[in-house]
């Protein structure tokens, strides 16, 4: 048996993580999680690939996702050497569902967002460096995600969970060191759901000790929760961010990654994406019980 030992939402695309004790998981993944959306003034989405600066927004929302802060993790006065806000600023915004749809492009792809008005786009334009506009999901989003388990997701990359095991992260670090490279921070990778091993079961071996577990569950419940198998989760520039400074950091974990987890299909694979098959409530310490398994893809 393995455990969720963390869950992160993150409620704006491109922008750190919040951690969680508990959330509901929606049929589109964690609660609130990729429900906004930094774009350009042309409605193009923005990422950290182009844009790592997004790296250091730490948005909050409620419960009801009526009020949204946008906060710089940036600390002292200045710029921090990209431009835009300095200090401990923050926006509070009334989230509205109301204004006037918008087309907005994600990987060329047109979607309808609820923009949120001047003063999020000011602040968010000033603290990037560039024009830029914030989004939300409208209620009626209707998006469909591919993979083995279909399923929807708001403006993720793709599925509406991904699910990455310590064992797996244990592993690339081993692999790292012997290019005498340090380890990184489980936050590079931007993954909902981590799993790891029980407590009393670290000195034994279970399928949670073994690296890239994840790759090969095609059904699984968690607590109250059923999430089926989506696609291998492959990785991009994205992982090169230091997520802590809001720049690029090096070339791993890609440079390692080459090494031994290239997929069929071209590109490096970590972690996998899931589709959630049945929503309910979701908290760390719930157990990961296996449903049915298949064969590894990479």
């Amino acid at each position: 048996m393995a455990t969720v030992v963390d869950l992160f939402t993150y409620p704006v695309k491109g922008c750190a993580g919040t951690p969680l004790d508990s959330t509901h998981l929606t049929p589109a993944g964690l609660a609130h999680d990729r429900s906004f959306m930094v774009v350009s003034t042309d409605g193009v989405y923005r990422t950290q690939r182009r844009d790592p600066r997004l790296a250091l927004v730490r948005p909050t929302i409620s419960a009801d996702g009526g009020r949204l802060t946008l906060a710089s993790a940036e600390r002292g006065s200045g710029d921090g050497g990209g431009g835009g806000r300095g200090g401990e600023d923050e926006l509070h915004l009334d989230v509205t569902t109301s204004a006037p749809r918008r087309d907005v492009d994600l990987f060329g792809a047109t979607f309808q967002g609820i923009d949120q008005g001047e003063e999020a786009a000011a602040w968010l334009s000033d603290f990037l460096g560039v024009p830029s506009r914030l989004v939300r999901v409208p209620p009626e989003h209707d998006r469909k995600t591919d993979g083995l388990t279909p399923g929807t997701s708001g403006y993720a990359d793709s599925s509406a969970v991904h699910l990455l095991s310590r064992a797996s992260l244990t592993h690339l670090h081993a692999r790292m060191a012997g290019r005498g490279a340090p380890p990184l921070a489980m936050d590079r990778f931007r993954p909902n759901i981590v799993i790891d091993r029980q407590p009393e079961e670290r000195h034994g071996e279970d399928w949670a000790s073994a690296p890239h577990a994840e790759d090969r569950i095609r059904r699984m419940t968690i607590g109250a929760v059923g999430l089926g198998y989506a696609k291998l989760a492959v990785r991009c520039a994205v992982t090169l961010v230091d997520q802590e400074a809001g720049a690029r950091g090096g070339p791993e974990p890609l440079r390692t990654l080459a090494d031994y987890r290239r997929a069929p299909g071209g590109g490096v694979v970590f972690g996998a994406k899931f589709s959630v098959v049945r929503p309910g409530k979701l908290s760390v310490g719930d157990e990961v019980a296996v449903e049915e398994w298949g064969e590894a893809e990479a």
